[in-house]
């Protein structure tokens, strides 16, 4: 490790020392910044709205009342979100990395017309 002096009034900092705050943004950090805020706020947005109402929140609601441990079961539903999570981030990436775009389409189009025709089979039964 090499210690370099500081600089004195007379000399000038080197440009690639500059602290961060010194230098304007550019325009791939603020496309950067945009692509995280539309990705996260998009996400957020689907699976917030997904969930209310879900069979997850009227369970989570039902043990709160039972456990009188709020904070508890928060923190036990929020981890369990959390793992579930996890799980389809990385087989996501997993089918991305070895499936084509129009490969994913076809075959999530498949797999929803089948469980739709499951659900008309199982409705037209009762």
């Amino acid at each position: 490790m090499t210690i370099t002096p500081l600089p004195t009034s007379n000399t000038e900092v080197e440009p690639s020392l500059r602290i961060m705050s010194e230098q304007p943004l550019e325009a791939s950090a603020l496309s950067a910044k945009g692509h995280f805020l539309s990705v996260f706020g998009s996400t957020f947005v689907t699976i917030f709205l997904a969930e209310l109402g879900d069979k997850t929140q009227v369970a989570t609601l039902l043990m709160s009342a039972q456990s009188h441990a709020p904070w508890i079961v928060f923190a036990g539903a929020a981890s369990a979100l959390v793992a579930t999570s996890l799980i389809g981030v990385i087989i996501g990436r997993w089918l991305c990395q070895n499936l084509s775009p129009k490969t994913l389409e076809k075959a999530t189009g498949c797999l929803l017309l089948v469980i739709s025709i499951l659900l008309v089979i199982d409705v037209v039964r009762m």
